[in-house]
């Protein structure tokens, strides 16, 4: 029975091109060839107008956002496919919503599904039959390639051994195992980035300090001949990856990151990158490696970087801001435990004032007082703590100071002969007279 009729004739062919990541697209052209060659074969079958969709080469199949398949979709409904070719039911769709959708429409419509096997109307039963078998195959294999890569991917990285990258100051031996980077110049760079951390305690400021002082840090970049490094003006982002980098402390981590998914508009929209606690880190391996800091250190410097955030909770300080506050982000309410806020005033003093003291629809009130006695007492307990420690700091400066300054003493003593003492006025040696005279002045 010949299923192509002239009512499908009268229609376009849609050829539907995809594949799933831009990995393919760089190393599988020859799966491209084939598909783009669909459109002969659509030819062959008597149609004189081929449409091909190629929209949506290096996007996934299962369920997410797919311009080129909406496209299709929109064609279908409108009534101007006369059939749909793919190389196979794998590229049309690998989700079964996505898949039973495009044969409900095409049923709907009368409209044809074509792959290199054969030739399928989605209103006969037997070939509908075969049609959702296929799909369902399509998605069960996605789902056992997934699992089997995922899981070989787990098992090399609770051994420490996998690398999808190698983070900047570091590169792999042949036996696997991450080395320092031989370049001093990299090494030196990534240590100052650290050391001048540990006395600023802020990423903007280490960034700002960078940039001003005209250090650039080294990055990674991969292109056609592999994994070079250019050397750069710091960023905040860049630095900020730097010190929360637990590769620089010594360790290996897996899972660092993971992925959300979500529906948006009946559609699946999966986000990628998004950062997991350190407890839910899926491999956790210490001294891995040499590092460029101690893991104490590390966990030192999360805990500032944490501390310094604005907006995330009550049970964080802050970065320090101006005004007049001296505590600010340190205070808590001791009626609701929230954060006190600071209120700056012109002509007044600076105010802590709690969040709740701020909602005027509420009938509890917080507290809320004046800066001017708390920060003073503060001031003086804080200076009556360090007065004896800044009088031994400073006798240790004075005893410092002297200690330089005779060793400076010695070693000029040491390094420049006395002079000669001169003649008495009237006596000259004979010997002086003689060199003396023997000198001619040059013409």
């Amino acid at each position: 029975m010949n299923k192509i009729t002239p009512e499908h004739l009268a229609r376009e062919a849609y050829v539907y091109v995809r594949q799933s990541t831009t990995g393919q697209l760089l190393n599988n052209p020859e799966s491209r060839r084939r598909q783009y060659a669909l459109v002969a074969r659509a030819r062959t079958l008597g149609w004189e107008n081929a449409i091909v969709i190629d929209d949506d080469l290096g996007r996934s199949g299962d369920g997410q956002v797919r311009p080129g398949f909406e496209r299709l979709l929109a064609a279908i409904c409108a009534g101007t496919a006369g059939a749909v070719l793919a190389i196979e039911a794998s590229r049309l769709a690998r989700d079964g919503r996505d898949w039973h959708t495009l044969l409900e429409f095409c049923a709907f419509v009368n409209s044809l599904i074509i792959d290199e096997d054969g030739i399928y109307d989605p209103r006969l039963i037997n070939d509908r039959l075969l049609l959702g078998l296929k799909g369902t195959f399509s998605e069960l294999e996605l789902s056992i390639f997934r699992q089997r890569s995922q899981e070989a991917l787990r098992l090399k990285a609770a051994r420490g051994e996998l690398y999808t990258t190698v983070a900047i100051g570091y590169r792999r031996r042949a036996d696997d195992r991450l080395e320092q980077d031989p370049d001093r110049r990299i090494r030196e760079a990534l240590s100052l980035v650290f050391r001048k951390f540990s006395e600023m305690g802020s990423v903007r400021q280490l960034a700002l300090w960078l940039r001003q002082e005209g250090i650039d840090l080294p990055i990674a970049v991969y292109g056609r001949q592999g994994r070079t490094v250019e050397w750069r003006p710091p960023r905040y982002n860049t630095v900020h990856r730097l010190l929360t980098n637990p590769v620089y402390a010594g360790a290996y981590v897996f899972g660092r990151t993971g992925s959300r998914a979500r529906f948006d508009g009946g559609r699946k929209i999966i986000t990628h990158g998004v950062a997991r606690r350190r407890e839910e880190w899926e491999v956790l391996i210490r001294d891995h490696h040499d590092g460029y800091i101690s893991w104490e250190e590390y966990d030192r410097n999360q805990k500032v970087i944490a501390g310094n955030a604005n907006m995330k909770g009550t049970m964080v300080a802050g970065s320090v801001r101006k005004g007049g506050g001296l505590l600010v982000g340190l205070l808590r309410c001791s009626h609701c435990g929230r954060k006190l806020k600071v209120l700056h005033h012109a002509h007044r003093d600076t105010r802590y004032i709690c969040n709740r003291e701020m909602d005027y629809a509420s009938d509890k009130k917080c507290i809320a007082f004046s800066n001017l006695r708390i920060d003073a007492a503060v001031s003086a307990e804080v200076l009556r703590v360090i007065s004896p420690l800044a009088i031994e700091a400073a006798s240790q400066v004075i005893a410092d100071r002297e200690r330089a300054g005779a060793e400076r003493c010695d070693l000029t003593s040491m390094t420049i002969p006395p002079r000669p003492a001169k003649p008495a006025s009237g006596f000259y040696e004979p010997s002086s007279r003689r060199s003396s005279a023997g000198r001619r002045r040059p013409r």
